[in-house]
């Protein structure tokens, strides 16, 4: 990750945000980009390669049995695909935020979310506190 953006902003080798530095400040920012764009380029590879399996498998079963198996497991591919299509969403939803200055706040209080969580769920909309007062109210409303 050390490819700079338009603004020339590099991530130094080895870079990893902490709560010590300006919050998003333009490297954190950067890394996050970059980060989030590497992740929906290794998901946008893995689908091509599933549509390329389906593709191979689409071929004519003679077996019942076969065609059956193939079948579920062309549901289960779609499935994923239609998984992986959220997520490069949710990507593409981070990444506009980054453009646009509000990456990191979390949409419900607007409170900084903690650079720890970003870096491990880098299109984390809330913060620790409102996802579980969120996961709270879930669980009261299917319990």
């Amino acid at each position: 990750m050390t490819a700079a953006n338009t603004n020339s902003v590099t991530v130094p080798e080895g870079y990893a945000p902490t709560a010590d530095e300006a919050f998003m400040n333009p490297v954190q920012r950067e890394y996050f980009r970059q980060k989030l764009l590497e992740w929906k380029a290794d998901i946008l590879t893995q689908t091509q390669d599933t549509m390329s399996s389906l593709k191979e498998d689409s071929m004519s079963h003679p077996d019942s049995l076969d065609r059956a198996s193939a079948t579920a497991d062309r549901h289960l591919e779609l499935r994923s695909r239609d998984r992986q299509r959220k997520l490069i969403n949710k990507i593409d939803k981070a990444l506009r935020k980054i453009e646009h200055g509000t990456y990191g706040l979390c949409e419900e209080t607007g409170d900084e979310i903690d650079v720890k969580r970003l870096d491990a769920r880098p299109i984390a909309t809330l913060s620790i506190e409102a996802q579980e007062t969120h996961e709270r109210g879930e669980r009261t409303r299917a319990g």
